[in-house]
C-alpha cells in the first residue's frame, strides 16, 4: 500500500477522505489485473487537468495584464505540459506511490512521463475535490511556482526552441536538429545531455530531467552563446 500520510506530509495537504489520493495513484493497469471494479485515476486525472489549467489560467489573467490571449495560452501551455508536469511530479517522488500492474511495473512506470503527469493532474483533482478551490490553487501555485517564474521571465521552452528555429532556418537555411549525447543516473533521478546543431554546426549543449527540458537549455544555451552570433 503506499504510505498516504508521507505522500500528504510532501503535498502539505491531509485529506479528510484519503481514499480520494489513493485513487489518484492507481494506474489503470493496476485496476485491470485486480479482480471486480477497482477504480483508478484517469476521470481524476480529466478533472484535475482542467482544475490545472484554470489555476494557471486566473493566475496569468490577475498578475499580468500586458500580456495577450495569445501570450497567456502559450504560456499556460508551457507550464501544463506533460514534460513540466512529469518534473513537478518526480521532484516529489510521486512515481514512488503509484500502483502500477506487473507489465508497466516492468517496463519503467515509475518514471514515465504520462504516467506522472496524470497522476500529478489527479492529485490536483483529488485535492479539489476534498479541500475545494482556494486548497487546490494553493497546492498548484507550491508546486509549480518555479515553473510559472520561468516562463514569466520568457524563459519558457517553447519560445527558445522557436526563436532558435526562426534564427537558424532564417541565418542557415536548415532547422535546428537536436541530438542525445548521454543519459545517465537511475530510472528516477535521470540526467539527459543534449546538443542542438545546425547542419554540420554544433549550436549548443544542455542538460536537464527529461529529453525536452534538455533541447530547451541547448537551445538557450545557442541562443546566448555570442559566437553563434545570435545576440547582436
Amino acid at each position: 500500500m503506499a504510505d498516504l500520510a508521507e505522500l500528504q506530509r510532501i503535498l502539505g495537504v491531509t485529506l479528510a477522505d484519503p481514499s480520494l489520493l489513493e485513487t489518484a495513484l492507481v494506474h489503470s493497469s493496476y485496476a485491470h489485473e485486480r479482480p471486480g471494479p477497482v477504480a483508478h485515476n484517469e476521470r481524476l486525472e480529466f478533472l484535475g487537468d482542467a482544475v490545472l489549467g484554470f489555476v494557471i489560467a486566473q493566475k496569468l489573467y490577475r498578475e499580468f495584464p500586458g500580456l495577450s490571449e495569445g501570450e497567456m495560452t502559450r504560456r499556460r501551455a508551457v507550464v501544463v505540459s506533460r514534460d513540466t508536469l512529469a518534473d513537478v511530479a518526480r521532484t516529489i517522488r510521486l512515481g514512488d506511490f503509484l500502483y502500477l500492474g506487473r507489465g508497466e511495473e516492468a517496463t519503467g512506470g515509475r518514471d514515465k512521463t504520462a504516467n506522472l503527469a496524470g497522476a500529478l493532474e489527479a492529485v490536483i483533482a483529488a485535492v479539489f475535490l476534498d479541500q475545494g478551490e482556494a486548497a487546490a490553487g494553493r497546492l498548484v501555485l507550491r508546486l509549480l511556482g518555479g515553473e510559472m517564474t520561468k516562463v514569466l521571465r520568457g524563459a519558457a521552452g517553447f519560445d527558445a526552441k522557436s526563436r532558435l528555429q526562426e534564427l537558424t532556418q532564417s541565418r542557415y537555411q536548415v532547422t535546428p536538429v537536436y541530438r542525445l549525447l548521454a543519459e545517465a543516473g537511475p530510472s528516477h533521478d535521470k540526467r539527459f545531455t543534449v546538443e542542438v546543431m545546425a547542419g554540420d554546426r554544433r549550436l549548443g549543449q544542455g542538460m536537464g530531467r527529461s529529453k525536452k527540458l534538455a533541447e530547451t537549455e541547448a537551445a538557450r544555451s545557442a541562443l546566448e552563446d555570442p559566437g553563434n552570433g545570435f545576440t547582436d
